[in-house]
């Protein structure tokens, strides 16, 4: 696990071995990118500028990668993502009416994160469950076919 103190960051020794591998590979950037984030939930400054040293590749180019992707989360989410499918079946079933009662129930917008760090909220596009629309994610938890009077149910069983 990798751990961050004062701008500083110490990737797992497995993330070093990931990126040594890496290291001169084409597309090495966004497999590494994808492998800091697996570890750390999101990529942090401290880690964009370690994986500009340990890829001899300019801190402008891997915030480039990371701006251009909307999966790379430059902001730590919340314990909980809840993660709102946008894809074509879910927005015609009404995933737009989850988001504004999400946005109304935790008092966050979208890549928003409650003030006690508990919930963030993420549009996404399709999840693969069509057949459930509209679906949403919460700690990696798939709920289908949801409406916005469920919602205030459904994130009361994530609160601490």
């Amino acid at each position: 696990m990798a751990v961050e103190t004062a701008n500083k960051i110490e990737f797992s020794p497995e993330l070093i071995s990931f990126i040594a591998e890496w290291k001169d590979k084409p597309g090495n950037l966004i497999m590494v990118l994808h492998q800091v984030q697996e570890e750390l939930g999101y990529i942090p400054r401290a880690a964009a500028i370690k994986v500009s040293e340990l890829l001899e590749t300019p801190l402008a180019k891997i915030y480039g990668v990371m701006t251009f992707y909307h999966f790379f989360k430059l902001e730590e989410p919340g314990k909980y993502n809840i993660q709102v499918c946008m894809g074509t079946a879910c927005y015609l079933k009404g995933s737009q009416d989850l988001i504004d009662e999400i946005e109304n129930v935790l008092g966050i917008g979208v890549n928003q994160v409650t003030d006690d760090k508990n919930f963030s909220l993420e549009s996404v596009r399709c999840i693969g469950c069509c057949g459930l629309a509209p679906v949403m994610l919460i700690g990696g938890e798939v709920f289908g076919k949801v409406t916005s009077d469920q919602l205030p149910e459904i994130i009361a069983k994530f609160r601490d």
